[in-house]
């Protein structure tokens, strides 16, 4: 009996969140017809540990949008010419023009993350980065484009539960890298350089939103929520797009020392 009565109970839980999510999805739907009529180019990018949630969250939010004016950047590994040119430049060539809505499925910021923590880049190319990006994104946004940094934050054990489940899934192989096998190995070294990152590329024009994302359905939905408070469009539904604070929220220092965000 116990068993039933908890599978109905997942059951439920799972037609409340298909039915929330069909409503945000039309929201979307709303926002991308809003944004190309008038000619708004809008960039997105989702950072996090590995095993976030990144690809769950970005395949939800472009699902039922238009793939005329929808684009997801997921750049490989750099070429040689990538390494011989200005660090910024292969993600330039990627950027909204007018009517497009832009998601980088990780970013610029791998110079802060995995090539900081896996030694892919030298001390003087990390520094000049971590100097030169804020400026770098104000330039963005001053040029128009309305740009949004969201980091998926996630718990160590959560990660190794997701991780694990990439090797049994059949489904989930492609998922599977030689960098996965370092994430929890360098737990804490990502730990720093994320921290480190925050605090240098926090900024006024383009703030971190952090995503408490252990749980994967409500991360989904708040980022989807939070997306849509950020911008105001044609016969919104405000009552349905307010974010859970606590499960996303602005970048503060106090959050590290309280281990709101997972240390």
């Amino acid at each position: 009996m116990a068993k039933q009565l908890d599978k109905a109970a997942k059951e439920a839980e799972k037609r409340d969140y298909q039915q929330m999510l069909y409503h945000l999805q039309v929201e979307l739907v709303k926002l991308q017809r809003d944004m190309i009529a008038k000619g708004e180019r809008i960039l997105i990018i989702f950072e996090g540990r590995d095993a976030g949630g990144k690809d769950g969250a970005i395949k939800r939010i472009v699902e039922h949008l238009s793939p005329r004016e929808t684009r997801v950047v997921a750049l490989g590994k750099p070429s040689d010419r990538d390494r011989s040119s200005w660090y910024f430049q292969r993600y330039v060539a990627h950027l909204p023009a007018a009517h497009e809505l832009v998601l980088f499925n990780r970013s610029w910021y791998n110079r802060a993350g995995v090539e900081r923590v896996m030694g892919f880049c030298t001390e003087a190319e990390y520094q000049e980065f971590m100097e030169t990006v804020p400026l770098f994104e104000q330039m963005l946004v001053r040029s128009g484009i309305r740009l949004l940094k969201y980091y998926l934050d996630i718990s160590k054990k959560e990660q190794k539960k997701r991780l694990k489940a990439r090797q049994t899934d059949p489904l989930k192989q492609w998922k599977l890298s030689p960098i996965d096998e370092q994430s929890i190995k360098h737990w804490e070294e990502y730990s720093v350089a994320r921290n480190e990152m925050f605090a240098r590329t926090h900024h006024a024009l383009a703030p971190w939103y952090i995503v408490r994302a252990d749980d994967k359905r409500l991360a989904r939905l708040n980022v989807i929520k939070h997306i849509l408070t950020q911008f105001q469009y044609v016969d919104k539904e405000e009552a349905i797009t307010l974010p859970n604070p606590d499960v996303v929220f602005p970048y503060d220092e106090t959050y590290l020392r309280d281990k709101k965000i997972a240390p």
